[in-house]
């Protein structure tokens, strides 16, 4: 007999197996002898008739040996009665229903070998000053300022927030045709809070540097009174009742919204429902992602900065493909409240800017405590660093750097700059086990618990991408990894942050190629933050020798558990002595 893949799933989803050893063997054991009138197990009412009420020892048998183990026939029959006891209990909490942004019991800490939050000092907080500034004569120079130069303007008067704002949303309605970043204008908020912050910097009450500031949202940030679409087309007309932390702190800062960005369908890729955003610096590239509207508006002057989210690259992919600055947070320092939940244990925001110097403001504006993220801390800051740069320890990952890969030779320049800037520099190497690839398994059993409703539904057939790696089938799979196996790898995640923190003790920042070796997977499991910053504008292999097209590459700069202070530190050093990340795409 012939069953379809939503015949599966339900008998799949009835037979509990995303908590169970059962992987897919049951499928052809469970779903034989179940349709209606057929020779079989007793039906479950509400399953189409399709689903059996019970689970036989043959079929836990079949599951076991798949899984790896073996029992005896008494085992089996035991297992197969508990199991059947359990699917009861397994429906009516399906039939209760989860949103999306209900959170595990369980919650992860980047902390968890027992090492304290470090606490404020005196300094914390930012050390520049914004005061002087002369408007460029051109708009378009204007458009590529950095956060710290329109916020000296602003103060200076000789900008307003009203024309910024215009500014910006002229640019993005200019360029979005090519690149395809915005998901929704958020234009009559933005206006009156540009009006708002014209008459609050005039009347003498400056915020701060980012009062009157535009900036640009990923599409997974809930902003009241607008669709939240997390980019994927059954959640196209969503409209979340609340506004996202990171929002509300942007508004306490004075800074505007302009629009809500694209980001690959749940945050994967650059591939959403309206199509693919694109690279301003190579627009038949996809600017990929998963913050990818972030990623191309602020390489192509559109806005200044913008808040993205990195579950595991897509901040530091993004940055590197449009050449702009990314700075990834430690795990906790920023609030997800309001946020889409891709993975409870490893989603973090953070900011897209020119520079690092533009994160650390927009970083100093976000972080902190939040009673509506429990995993978020109150966590020290200071930019520029209170540690000297004598003082600074700095390691880089030997072996990574000795690897041929694309862009080594930007890499090793990068490093020899911090080498000259810091005194002690010195090599490192991560810890080598326990593999980080089996690990990061969690965040894809995670993400099918967030999206069970969407795979069960089916609606998850209404996603533009359905090929192998991407999110509809990857939901599918993971729901068939076992609890018991889920389990383990968080406590070899947990060997590994201690391997890794252990490691990271001798040094405030590491410097290692943003792609080679294990650093991103690594480090997205243990939670430490880093600043990806582009080092290199290469040409397009295949494009014409005088083409304008380029290939941004980068580095990336890791910290020790809440030093972003430090990362952004070595990150502002380097592009005070190089000019890669002050480049304008041949689009703009």
């Amino acid at each position: 007999m012939s069953i379809d893949r939503r015949q599966f799933l339900q008998a799949c989803s009835a037979l509990g197996l995303s908590g169970t050893l059962f992987p897919g063997a049951l499928y052809a054991t469970a779903v034989e002898g179940s349709v209606p009138g057929a020779d079989g197990p007793a039906l479950r009412p509400g399953n189409d008739g399709r689903v059996p009420v019970s689970i036989t020892p043959e079929q836990v048998s079949s599951a076991a040996a798949i899984a790896g183990l073996d029992f005896s026939d008494d085992e089996t029959e035991m297992i197969a009665e508990n199991l059947t006891e359990a699917l009861s209990g397994y429906e009516t909490l399906r039939d209760v229903g989860l949103p999306n942004a209900r959170r595990p019991a369980l919650r992860f800490d980047p902390h968890i070998d027992g090492r304290a939050v470090p606490e404020k000092g005196e300094n914390d907080g930012l050390d520049l000053a914004f005061d002087e500034g002369t408007r460029p004569e051109r708009d378009e120079d204007l458009a590529f300022a950095g956060v710290a130069t329109l916020a000296s303007l602003l103060r200076a008067g000789e900008v307003t927030s009203v024309e910024l704002t215009e500014l910006y949303l002229s640019r993005l309605r200019r360029f979005d045709d090519k690149l395809n970043a915005v998901i929704t204008y958020t234009e009559e908020r933005a206006m009156e809070a540009a009006r708002r912050a014209d008459a609050e910097i005039s009347g003498g009450n400056w915020l701060g540097p980012l009062h009157g500031i535009p900036y640009g949202a990923k599409d997974l940030l809930a902003v009241e009174g607008y669709p939240t679409t997390w980019g994927a087309e059954p959640y196209r007309n969503q409209v979340i009742d609340e506004t996202a932390t990171v929002i509300e702190k942007l508004d306490e800062a004075g800074a505007v919204c302009v629009a809500k960005l694209s980001l690959g369908a749940l945050a994967w890729g650059d591939v959403w429902f309206d199509g693919t955003t694109r690279n301003p610096w190579n627009v038949e590239q996809g600017s990929s992602g998963s913050s990818a509207g972030p990623g191309a508006a602020v390489a192509a002057g559109c806005v200044p900065f913008a808040i993205g989210s990195e579950t595991l690259g897509s901040i530091v992919s993004p940055s590197t493909r449009n050449g702009v600055t990314g700075l990834r947070p430690t795990f906790g320092a920023v609030s997800r409240h309001g946020a889409m939940a891709l993975s409870w244990s490893m989603d973090k925001l953070g900011p897209m800017a020119r520079s690092a110097v533009d994160c650390a403001i927009v970083y100093n504006a976000i972080r902190g405590k939040d009673d509506r993220d429990p995993t978020t801390v109150d966590a020290p800051f200071s930019f520029p660093a209170s540690t000297n740069a004598s003082d600074l320890s700095v390691g880089y990952v030997a072996s990574a750097f000795e690897a041929e890969y694309d862009g080594v030779d930007a890499d090793r320049e990068t490093l020899e700059r911090i080498k000259v800037a810091f005194p002690r520099v010195e090599p490192m190497e991560w810890p080598s086990t326990p593999p980080v690839g089996p690990i990061l398994k969690m965040l894809e059993v995670e993400a099918a618990a967030a999206f069970d409703d969407l795979t069960r539904s089916g609606a998850d057939d209404t996603m533009v991408r359905q090929e192998r790696n991407a999110w509809p089938h990857v939901f599918r799979a993971a729901r068939l990894v076992p609890a018991v196996e889920y389990i383990q790898m968080s406590r070899h995640r947990a060997e590994l942050i201690r391997r890794t923190n252990d490691v990271m003790a001798d040094f405030d920042v590491v410097v290692a190629p943003t792609y080679a070796g294990s650093t991103l997977g690594l480090t997205n499991l243990t939670g430490h933050p880093c600043v990806c910053l582009p080092n290199e504008l290469a040409p397009v292999d295949e494009a014409p020798a005088d083409s304008p097209r380029r290939q941004p590459r980068s580095i990336t700069l890791i910290g020790g558990l809440y030093k972003e202070g430090a990362v952004l530190q070595v990150a502002a050093a380097v592009q005070e002595v190089t000019d890669t990340h002050l480049k304008r795409p041949p689009i703009a």
